[in-house]
């Protein structure tokens, strides 16, 4: 009974490294000053929405680091949002976090905006943006998450989002700093030692 209880304990392990490295995919950054290539399309020309359907004008984070996740209130990573606030509230003066809801991982985030606004504010206090539910990926992926996950547009890195909490770091400047997987949580050293302190 213990030899089996030990050989499923090495299975379970096995099996969560392998979603880990491949499944979820693996943090990728670009060290400053690294990429001679600058991107495409500005970051800040995006055109987005908020929860709300009002634009949401990204040239004014211009001077402030931008965390962006894809979002969903029913997937076993949502208690990030707890954490995405914790980032928001710790560096507020130099950081924006925003949120983007998706359904394309597990119908996951099935709720119109009035609802994935109210479980965000009543389970997790979510004071950070979120933008308008859209697609990170497919055929209608989103203009935003096609400037994140391509380097032809975004100038320095390609990746691909696997799952519900991925993030994508921008600088100050609108450049794209790193993509880190879901299972990177939003307080990792990963994240905030990009952050000038």
């Amino acid at each position: 009974m213990k030899k089996k209880s030990i050989t499923s304990k090495i299975l379970a392990s096995g099996l969560i490294a392998a979603l880990t490295g491949c499944f979820f995919g693996k943090t990728k950054t670009v060290e400053a000053g690294s990429s001679n290539n600058p991107p495409k399309t500005s970051f800040y020309s995006i055109k987005i929405k908020s929860l709300d359907g009002t634009d949401m004008d990204l040239s004014s984070y211009k001077g402030k680091y931008i965390l962006i996740a894809n979002t969903a209130s029913e997937c076993g990573f949502t208690p990030q949002y707890e954490d995405l606030q914790k980032l928001q509230d710790q560096y507020k003066d130099q950081l924006v976090v925003i949120g983007a809801p998706c359904n394309q991982f597990g119908g996951q985030e099935p709720g119109d905006a009035s609802t994935i606004k109210a479980f965000c504010q009543k389970n997790f206090g979510v004071t950070f943006p979120l933008t308008e539910k859209l697609d990170v990926k497919g055929q209608n992926q989103h203009e935003l998450f096609q400037w994140l996950t391509q380097k032809s547009v975004n100038g320095v890195l390609d990746s691909e989002v696997k799952w519900n909490f991925c993030k994508y770091l921008i600088s100050e400047n609108g450049d794209l700093l790193g993509f880190f997987p879901s299972t990177t949580s939003p307080m990792s050293s990963d994240i905030t030692r990009l952050l000038k302190k």
